[in-house]
């Protein structure tokens, strides 16, 4: 039974897939979408599901742009183009730190950087989010020591973002390497 217009089910690692095989299709240059969010953690098997798939398409592929809201009805799935980096700075090496998960057409489907995406989450500090960077830091995505690491060098960009309290920011990230 299709969904009534504008409803949205849940994305599976199966539903996530198929978005990334439309994706592919539709295409016509080479480039990266990189996944992010709950898209990492259902593909990675810590999640069965995700509200929404959050992408960055590079260099953006007007094409895919264009096609995206049918690819969303008949999928029935909800995509945001949002990655780390309309949240905070990015750390130096993110694109060589973005895994490949599989090439689709034209399109390298990558998870965004660990580190951008577990920083990303402390900021926002959200239960789900500190538990998603504590599934990072268990299954070796992220060390805690190069987190870390990567936040002193974003610190003194953060200024670019006036929406981040840079303390609490700084005390999520010290709370969670300290548990």
């Amino acid at each position: 039974m299709s969904q009534p217009l504008g409803m949205r089910e849940l994305a599976d690692e199966k539903r996530i897939r198929r978005l990334m095989r439309a994706l592919g299709g539709a295409a016509e240059h080479e480039g990266d979408c990189f996944l992010a969010g709950g898209a990492t953690a259902v593909l990675l098997g810590w999640r069965a599901t995700t509200l929404d798939v959050d992408i960055r398409l590079e260099p953006e592929q007007d094409e895919a742009l264009r096609d995206l809201p049918r690819i969303k009805e008949e999928l029935a799935v909800n995509v945001e183009l949002a990655s780390p980096a309309d949240f905070i700075p990015l750390p130096e090496g993110w694109r060589a730190r973005s895994p490949l998960i599989e090439r689709i057409g034209r399109l390298s489907f990558r998870h965004f950087d660990f580190y951008s995406q577990a920083l990303s989450k402390l900021e926002r500090a959200h239960a789900q989010d500190v538990d998603d960077v504590g599934e990072m830091l268990a299954r070796g995505l992220v060390d805690g020591g190069r987190l870390r690491a990567c936040f002193s060098e974003i610190e003194p960009e953060l200024y670019r973002f006036p929406a981040i309290d840079v303390a609490d920011f700084r005390l999520s990230v010290d709370q969670l390497l300290a548990s």
